[in-house]
């Protein structure tokens, strides 16, 4: 595997959790929103993962050269379908006709365990990028 396709990998690792981050920081901010452009209450969001798709020559001439992957890639985001959660506030301005307000899906615990998982995964993948820099640079080094 060359330097470059191990840097390559990192980035593309470092650029999800980066936005896997930002859709979390989304959600808790709307933790409390009952009513978005739509009129509906707000409901969490996700980050779906897949590896990053290559070209049948590429595919085949990376396995010769013993490349195990292409990186990460942000595949979509989805929107959680958990129930709402209902709280009793007949005095809100968004209760329905029993006096019950939907407040969104989202739980700050999962969110921030969520969070701190893509932060240990951006500085695992900093980590990495940095430790084949530093090898490529000593690579060049070797004729002085």
């Amino acid at each position: 595997m060359s330097a470059f396709s191990g840097m390559n990998i990192s980035a593309s690792g470092m650029s999800a959790q980066r936005l896997r981050m930002d859709i979390i920081s989304q959600n808790i901010a709307n933790v409390n929103t009952t009513r978005d452009e739509n009129g509906n209450p707000y409901r969490r969001k996700a980050v779906v993962f897949s590896e990053k798709d290559a070209t049948p020559f590429q595919e085949v001439f990376l396995r010769t050269a013993g490349v195990i992957g292409n990186g990460v890639k942000v595949t979509r985001i989805i929107s959680d379908n958990k129930a709402m959660r209902k709280v009793f506030d007949p005095n809100h301005p968004d209760a329905d006709i029993d006096g019950y307000v939907t407040y969104p899906n989202v739980n700050i615990v999962q969110e921030m365990t969520d969070l701190i998982d893509a932060t240990r995964s951006y500085e695992a993948n900093v980590t990495a990028f940095n430790a084949t820099k530093n090898m490529a640079l000593k690579g060049l080094e070797v004729g002085k």
